[in-house]
C-alpha cells in the first residue's frame, strides 16, 4: 500500500502531507530510498 502512495506522490496525484498517518514512516522510507526527498514534505 506504501508503494501506491509512493507512485502517486511521484506522479504528482497526491502529496505526502494526504499519506495516512499510518503510511508516513513507510513512505518517507521509500521516498529518501529512491533519493526523491524532497517531495516529503508536511
Amino acid at each position: 500500500m506504501a508503494m501506491c502512495y509512493v507512485t502517486c506522490i511521484v506522479a504528482g496525484v497526491r502529496t505526502y502531507a494526504q499519506v495516512p498517518r499510518f503510511l508516513k514512516a513507510k513512505v518517507k522510507e521509500l521516498l529518501i530510498s529512491m533519493e526523491l526527498e524532497e517531495l516529503v514534505v508536511e
